[in-house]
C-alpha cells in the first residue's frame, strides 16, 4: 500500500484533532462531574429558583442536576403574597412548605422571595370596597400580619429574605405603589424591622432590577441611605441581573463597588441573559410589560446559532470574572431557573417565544457558558 507523504501528514492532522478533542471532552466531562457549586465554593453560593411544579415532579434526572450544580434556592413564585395567601386572607402553605422542606433534605441555603412587593397581590389589600385606599394604620396591620407570619413559620430555615422588591421606578424615583402611596419609606422600614424583629439571624436584603444602571443606582442609593438614617436592618443588596446580550456587564462591577460602600453584601438573585431580539431600550422584569407575538421576534425556534451561543458563553464569561475579582463583597449569584424550557422569558414579555438565557439547555444538558464558567475555576 503506497501512502503519500501528503496523506501521511493529513492523516497526522486527523488523527492529532481526534486526540485534541477527544481530551477536549474528556475535561468537560471532569468539570462537569465537579459542578458550579463546587468549582466556586471558595468564592460565593451558586443558586437556582425553583418552582413548585418542579419540586411536585420530583425528576430524578432534574433533582440530581439541581443538588450537584447549586447549593442554594429561591423560591420563583410560591411565597408572594397572591400564591401564599387566599383572596380572604387565609394561607396557601402546600407549595412553599414542599420547597423549603426539599431544601432542608438536601441541605440548601434557602432565600425567601419576598415580603413586599407592588405586584402579584390583590387591589382588596389597599383598598375598601368602594376603591378608596384604606388607612395608612390598617395597611401596616396587613404587613405585620403577613410579615411575621411568615418569617415566622420558617424562622431557622431560611436563611435570607428578599425584604422588599422593586421598589425604585424605571424613572429613578420611588415607584408609586399602594405600599408607597399608603405608608411612604415606612413601607420599607417597617417591613425590614418586622423581619428582623422575628427573626434576628436572618440576611436581609433590598432587591430590584436596572439597579446595575447608572441612574437607577444613583436614585437605590439614596433610598437605602434614607433608610440607613432610621436603623433599618439591610444586610444585603441584591441585583436581579435580567440582562441581555448587549448590556454592559461593567455596570455590575461600578454597582458592586458602590452598593459596598453603604456596608452591604451583595447578591445577584435572578439572573439570566436574554438572547432574543429586544423590543425595548433595556432589559426590564417589570412583571405587566407585554409586547405582541411577530415571528421574528422569535428567531431561533429550532435551535440556537452557534454564533448566538457563543456570545452567550462571553456574556457569562465576562460576567463572572468580575464578581470573581469581587468576591470579598459577593455573597450569592442566583440563577433564575434551571434550564432553558422552565424560563419564564419563554413568555415574557412576549408569551410564546423560545428563549434560551441559562446555563442548560431544554434537556437539562451544559451548554457553553457552562462551561465557560467552570473553565474561569480551572
Amino acid at each position: 500500500m503506497n501512502i503519500s507523504r501528503r496523506g501521511l501528514l493529513a492523516m497526522s492532522g486527523a488523527t492529532a484533532a481526534l486526540i485534541a478533542s477527544a481530551k477536549l471532552q474528556a475535561a468537560e466531562k471532569a468539570a462537569a462531574a465537579t459542578g458550579l457549586k463546587e468549582a466556586y465554593k471558595d468564592d460565593f453560593l451558586i443558586g437556582a429558583a425553583l418552582s413548585a411544579s418542579i419540586i411536585k415532579k420530583q425528576d430524578p434526572k432534574l433533582v440530581a442536576l439541581i443538588t450537584k450544580e447549586f447549593n442554594s434556592i429561591t423560591p420563583e413564585n410560591c411565597q408572594k403574597w397572591g400564591e401564599i395567601r387566599n383572596e380572604d386572607g387565609s394561607w396557601k402553605w402546600e407549595d412553599s412548605d414542599a420547597i423549603i422542606n426539599f431544601g432542608s433534605k438536601h441541605n440548601l441555603h434557602m432565600v425567601g422571595h419576598t415580603l413586599g412587593w407592588h405586584s402579584q397581590i390583590p387591589e382588596s389589600v389597599f383598598k375598601n370596597k368602594d376603591g378608596s385606599y384604606i388607612s395608612k394604620e390598617a395597611l401596616a396591620k396587613k404587613q405585620q400580619e403577613h410579615i411575621t407570619t411568615l418569617v415566622d413559620r420558617y424562622k431557622g430555615k431560611i436563611a435570607a429574605w428578599d425584604v422588599v422588591n422593586e421598589a425604585m421606578g424605571d424613572d429613578n424615583k420611588m415607584r408609586t405603589s399602594h405600599w408607597y402611596n399608603i405608608m411612604g419609606d415606612d413601607f420599607l422600614v417597617n417591613a425590614f424591622n418586622l423581619a428582623h424583629e422575628t427573626d434576628p439571624k436572618a440576611h436581609l436584603m433590598y432587591n430590584d432590577y436596572n439597579n446595575e444602571q447608572e441612574g437607577k443606582r444613583n436614585a437605590t442609593i439614596e433610598m437605602l441611605k434614607r433608610l440607613q438614617k432610621r436603623n433599618a436592618p439591610i444586610h444585603g443588596l441584591g441585583m436581579q441581573a435580567h440582562v441581555g446580550l448587549a448590556s454592559d456587564m461593567k455596570n455590575f462591577e461600578d454597582s458592586i463597588i458602590a452598593y459596598s460602600e453603604l456596608g452591604l453584601r451583595i447578591h445577584l438573585t435572578e439572573l439570566d441573559i436574554d438572547v432574543l431580539p429586544s423590543v425595548w431600550n433595556l432589559p426590564v422584569a417589570e412583571i405587566s410589560t407585554r409586547f405582541e407575538y411577530k415571528p421574528e421576534r422569535d428567531p431561533y425556534i429550532k435551535g440556537l446559532p452557534k454564533e448566538i451561543d457563543d456570545q452567550l458563553a462571553k456574556a457569562y464569561e465576562t460576567l463572572f470574572k468580575i464578581l470573581i475579582k469581587h468576591k470579598d463583597k459577593v455573597d450569592r449569584v442566583t440563577f433564575w431557573g434551571v434550564s432553558d424550557d422552565a424560563s419564564w422569558l419563554n413568555g415574557f414579555p412576549i408569551p410564546g417565544r423560545t428563549n434560551y438565557p441559562l446555563l442548560f439547555d431544554r434537556n437539562q444538558q451544559p451548554k457553553s457558558a457552562y462551561f465557560r464558567l467552570l473553565d474561569l475555576k480551572k
